[in-house]
């Protein structure tokens, strides 16, 4: 009996675990459509209908803002003044004038100490040498943004970097890297040849402070990465090219026909901030290297460089403010308006108070090119690269009158023969 017991067992067990196999073996993949829960979907579909009719109002009301700021720019006024009491210059033909190319416009971009320093230096190797050469205003721009990388990598992101310099700049590029022609390095792509660095800058700052924010200093290598960014936007500056029928590099361009020492040339400004007859650091943004060579002069003196310089032949850069309401691009002609401050007021103390209060600040650098008398008033003209020059009759000059120059100019670059009495004087 025990045994039978036993043996019907091991046979339910058998049977058991070969219908559980069975069953087993039954279970295969299937797919079906997924059933989205309904409540979860009414919850999603009533707040996705509300906030598309959020974003619908937002949406509505950027657009309004929109028009509204654009309306308002199209619209809003600018101070200006008339031209009572002006007596200008009748003409460019009312100018005694020195050589210099014909003006070119420098577009959108803020390189206006290339374009008047070039200018400036061209004028003088046709004045030391005979030779009319026009010569690249690009370059100087390139090989300016690859040190301002340098110094702004070797600083670990501590130092400025922008469009901008100073007309010293010039000359201290072409000592490293050369010069050469305009037609050999334009520095711009494109058809239409009108430069435009928005797009420049925004890429070497954004790559600037990629490496800043990730700590990849590696000089060299980004270095590699500016210049392609520069050859991108402006192209390749040339290592040689042919000139006169001989290959060239830029610096032996520079020592075989360009002919001028660029220690001759000095550059002057005017403030109550140092003592008077002294080497000092111009202290705005666009001197970034921090040069201490500016010669600080009395304002009665530092005018009257330039108007000696001018007065025998010498062109020379001048740079300062030009957001004023006295200078009107569209009669050529910039003045100091007597709401302002009367012309016998001017001094170094209302010079200085306008530096003081930043209403005075280093916006423009320009060529100054010739010089006529109106009445009891200096009229000096100045050849530009700005666009407010290109509104009136005379594209790309202004008419300054010397009110404006004493007031509002800063800076000023020239041959060291006009400050010939002066530089034994200087006490560092």
């Amino acid at each position: 009996m025990k045994k039978t017991s036993i043996l019907i067992i091991s046979i339910f067990l058998i049977l058991f675990a070969a219908a559980f196999v069975r069953a087993e073996e039954k279970n295969k993949i299937i797919y079906r459509e997924r059933q989205d829960d309904k409540v979860l979907t009414r919850i999603k579909e009533k707040r996705e209908a509300l906030q598309a009719k959020k974003d619908k109002v937002s949406e509505e009301i950027k657009k309004r803002q929109k028009k509204k700021k654009k309306t308002g720019k199209k619209k809003r006024m600018v101070l200006y003044t008339d031209l009572s009491g002006v007596y200008q210059p009748e003409s460019m033909e009312s100018f005694k004038t020195f050589f210099h190319f014909p003006p070119v416009p420098q577009y959108s971009t803020s390189t206006c100490w290339s374009f008047s320093a070039t200018s400036f230096l061209e004028s003088e190797v046709y004045r030391i040498t005979g030779k009319k050469i026009e010569l690249s205003k690009m370059w100087a721009p390139y090989f300016e943004l690859i040190e301002k990388s340098r110094r702004f990598i070797r600083e670990r992101g501590n130092s400025y970097v922008a469009g901008g310099a100073e007309s010293n700049s010039v000359t201290r590029i072409w000592k490293t890297y050369g010069i050469v022609p305009e037609e050999v390095y334009p520095g711009v792509k494109g058809k239409e040849g009108k430069h435009d660095h928005e797009p420049l800058m925004k890429e070497i700052k954004g790559y600037l402070n990629y490496i800043k924010e990730n700590n990849l200093w590696d000089e060299e290598e980004n270095l590699k990465h500016i210049r392609l960014i520069l050859d991108k936007y402006m192209g390749e500056p040339p290592e040689t090219f042919s000139y006169n029928g001989k290959t060239k590099t830029p610096l032996e361009f520079f020592k075989d026909e360009i002919g001028i020492d660029l220690d001759a040339y000095y550059s002057v400004m005017s403030t109550g901030y140092f003592p008077f007859y002294t080497r000092q650091e111009f202290k705005v943004p666009d001197n970034w290297w921090y040069s201490k060579e500016y010669i600080n002069l009395p304002l009665d003196l530092w005018y009257e460089v330039i108007k000696n310089a001018i007065e025998s032949g010498y062109t020379l850069v001048i740079g300062g403010d030009v957001s004023e309401p006295g200078k009107l691009g569209s009669h050529d002609i910039a003045f100091i308006p007597s709401f302002d401050i009367p012309g016998r007021y001017i001094n170094q103390d209302s010079r200085e108070y306008r530096i003081y209060n930043k209403t005075t600040e280093d916006d423009h650098g320009i060529h100054l090119v010739g010089y006529t008398r109106v009445k009891d008033k200096d009229w000096f003209l100045v050849k530009d690269s700005g666009r407010s020059s290109r509104k009136g009759k005379y594209k790309g000059y202004y008419f300054f009158r010397e009110d404006f120059i004493k007031l509002k100019m800063l800076t000023l670059t020239l041959h060291k023969d006009m400050l010939k009495d002066i530089l034994p004087k200087i006490k560092n």
